[in-house]
C-alpha cells in the first residue's frame, strides 16, 4: 500500500471553493453563540506533548459550554472516570484543542479550534454549578478558528432518524463488555443499578 502525499490529496480531491474555504472565522459570531447555547453535547480533542491524541465526549444542559465573549469559551469539567486523557494532554501539551458541537435533530455541526488552559479558580467554579454540583475544573479556551460544518456526515449516518436507532439489547451492557474484556466475570449488580449510580454522579 502506498501512502498518499499532499500532492495526491490535491489531485484526488481538488481545492475547497467559495464559502467552504472562506467560512472559517477567528471568533464566535452570533450564529455560533446561538448554536453553542442550544447544544447539550460536544466532542473535544487535544494532543499531548508526545503527539498522542485523545477524543472525548462532553455533555450537559443546553449551553453547558459558555461563550464568555466572541474569542473565549469555557467548558466546565464534570466527574468522570478520572482517566483525564484530554485534560492531561492540555496541561502537558501546547494547549491546542478542537470542539465539535451538536444539537439533537440538527445535522449541522459547529466547530471551534483554539488554545486552552485549565483552571480550578474557586470564583469561576461557582459560576458553573450544574446538577447541584460545581465542576472540578474549567477549560478556558481562546478561540482561533470557528465555523459551521456541512451536514453530509450526519445525513449519511441518519443519526437522529427514529428508524435508524439501534436497540440497546443488540450489545451487552457497558459493564458486561468491560468486565469480559478484563476477564473479571459477570457484573455483581444489574444494569439498572449501574445506570442509577451514573445518574447520582452527574
Amino acid at each position: 500500500m502506498n501512502a498518499l502525499s499532499l500532492d495526491d490529496l490535491d489531485r484526488i480531491y481538488g481545492q475547497p471553493k467559495g464559502p467552504a474555504k472562506a467560512k472559517a472565522l477567528d471568533h464566535v459570531d452570533r450564529y455560533g453563540r446561538r448554536f453553542i447555547a442550544l447544544s447539550p453535547f460536544c466532542v473535544i480533542s487535544a494532543a499531548g506533548p508526545d503527539g498522542s491524541l485523545d477524543v472525548s465526549p462532553r455533555g450537559g444542559e443546553p449551553g453547558f459550554v459558555h461563550v464568555e465573549d466572541d474569542r473565549t469559551i469555557m467548558l466546565p469539567d464534570r466527574p468522570g472516570n478520572n482517566r483525564l486523557d484530554v485534560l492531561r494532554n492540555i496541561v502537558g501539551g501546547d494547549g491546542q484543542i478542537g470542539f465539535m458541537f451538536m444539537i439533537p435533530g440538527f445535522d449541522d455541526i459547529y466547530r471551534v479550534n483554539g488554545r486552552a488552559v485549565l483552571t480550578a479558580d474557586e470564583t469561576l467554579l461557582e459560576r458553573f454549578v450544574e446538577f447541584g454540583r460545581k465542576p472540578r475544573s474549567i477549560l478556558r479556551v481562546t478561540v482561533q478558528e470557528a465555523f459551521l460544518h456541512c451536514p453530509k456526515a450526519l445525513m449519511r449516518a441518519r443519526l437522529w432518524e427514529a428508524d435508524a436507532q439501534v436497540e440497546r439489547t443488540t450489545l451487552p451492557s457497558l459493564s458486561e463488555m468491560i468486565l469480559d474484556q478484563l476477564g473479571l466475570g459477570k457484573p455483581q449488580v444489574d444494569e439498572a443499578q449501574v445506570l442509577e449510580r451514573y445518574r447520582e454522579q452527574l
